[in-house]
């Protein structure tokens, strides 16, 4: 930017647009907001400590395992750059972590790419 000029983007806008761009830009990243948008629920856990009413509250990392074919480290790495974009929730349950689609801050942050894009 040059001396004298106005930001035209400021740099937080950027910063959040750009976590959205890297958290879109893998197919199984989608499909794991695909998931959470349906409603999924948990698995069949055994006995995790989990309220029996909080048990059908967000997707279990074993859930995204099975439907993926993936290992834990995968799930939590693809999970983490969903986070860091403000997509998902995660919430911890003894030592189980649930995620769960944050609609709200979703719906915010693509609507303000869409007025970055449409800013004439």
């Amino acid at each position: 930017m040059r001396a004298g000029q106005e930001e035209a983007v400021p740099e937080a806008r950027v910063e959040r647009l750009v976590a959205l761009g890297r958290a879109l830009s893998d197919p199984v990243r989608v499909r794991m907001l695909g998931m959470m948008a349906q409603g999924r629920g948990c698995c069949s856990l055994p006995d995790c400590g989990v309220p029996a009413e909080d048990q059908d509250v967000g997707i279990c990392v074993c859930e995204f395992e099975g439907y993926f074919g993936m290992g834990q480290s995968k799930v939590s790495y693809h999970m983490k750059k969903l986070k860091e974009a403000g997509l998902v929730r995660e919430e911890k349950r003894g030592k189980w972590s649930f995620y769960s689609l944050d609609l709200e801050a979703a719906e915010s942050l693509l609507g303000e790419a869409g007025e970055l894009i449409s800013a004439r």
